[in-house]
């Protein structure tokens, strides 16, 4: 179990880095100049002067060697210091703290809705005996995944907000104002829960283990929540741990269609003007909690299904 953990957490470096590093070198090739754009959008609109121009790139570092930057901002990160902001002069790591709390919150109630959303799909379209309801059922999340987020979070404030004013349509105003933003987020992740958990669960309820249980007398309600289920739930546990990252890159739209406050405008508005120590925070910060997730995820595993650890590569030799 320990050299298990061990891989595990050298996998995770190993990921954090090479986003870092990816992104570093991404955004310093991307045509422009962060300084200029700056100047002229981010603090000021008057022309700046060639010399000011000088003095704000050797402020952040702008005018050395691209390897330099590179190892002199890569020895900053490992300390959790990413720099300035461009635009507004406030270090990153604040900025990103400040706008984190409403992000976590949309996050985990859109993670919260599709698990039980998608769990639930696909455990009652594999219950009915009723051929027609299980099609039916398995029907739904093939649609709801090819529905854009951002025309289901319209649709839902046209309907729920503009209509029938049940929820308020913008804002931060509270538990009601997460309600429509964390529903237009799970619908594509609970559909794709759905859509694994549920060809998993149909392929483990032929396996020989729960015939054997089936024969022993076990009830149907025992044979599929309590055997099938926990052995079918791996393959959409790895996505739900793959899921978390891509729920936190749809918060830039989500917050953006819904003016929510949170990291996906602070990242929408820092990629408008370059604001290149920035963005490359909320990177970096992205890969951090995708890389976190997929590790707990990772441990869970041989709680699940022992065989994981003890498992060792064949030998041909």
């Amino acid at each position: 179990m320990g050299r298990y953990v061990l891989r595990r957490l050298a996998q995770a470096v190993g990921v954090l880095w090479a986003a870092y590093t990816v992104s570093f070198f991404v955004l310093e090739f991307l045509p422009g100049d962060p300084v200029s754009a700056m100047a002229g959008g981010g603090l000021t609109s008057s022309p700046v002067d060639p010399a000011e121009l000088a003095a704000l790139r050797a402020q952040y570092g702008f005018d050395k060697p691209i390897v330099v930057q590179y190892f002199d901002y890569l020895g900053r990160a490992l300390v959790g210091d990413f720099g300035d902001s461009v635009a507004t002069g406030r270090s990153v790591t604040g900025t990103i703290a400040a706008a984190l709390p409403p992000t976590l919150q949309l996050t985990a109630a859109a993670l919260v809705l599709a698990v039980l959303f998608g769990g639930g799909l696909a455990v009652s379209a594999t219950y009915t005996s009723r051929r027609w309801l299980r099609q039916v059922l398995l029907s739904v999340p093939p649609l709801a995944i090819s529905i854009p987020s951002f025309w289901a979070g319209l649709m839902l404030v046209q309907l729920l907000s503009f209509r029938i004013r049940l929820f308020p349509a913008f804002g931060n105003a509270g538990l009601a104002g997460l309600v429509l933003p964390a529903v237009t987020l799970a619908i594509p992740t609970g559909a794709l829960i759905a859509q694994v958990l549920a060809k998993s669960l149909l392929a483990t309820l032929d396996a020989p283990f729960v015939q054997t249980a089936r024969a022993k007398g076990a009830g149907r309600i025992r044979v599929h929540l309590r055997h099938a289920l926990r052995s079918a739930s791996l393959p959409a546990l790895t996505i739900v741990g793959l899921l978390v990252g891509q729920l936190v890159a749809s918060a830039v739209v989500i917050e953006t269609v819904f003016s929510r406050n949170g990291l996906g405008r602070v990242m929408a508005g820092a990629v408008s003007v370059q604001d290149i120590p920035l963005v490359q925070g909320v990177v970096v910060f992205g890969a951090f909690v995708f890389v976190v997730v997929n590790l707990i995820v990772d441990l869970i595993y041989p709680v699940l299904d022992p065989r994981i650890v003890v498992a060792r590569p064949r030998s041909y030799a």
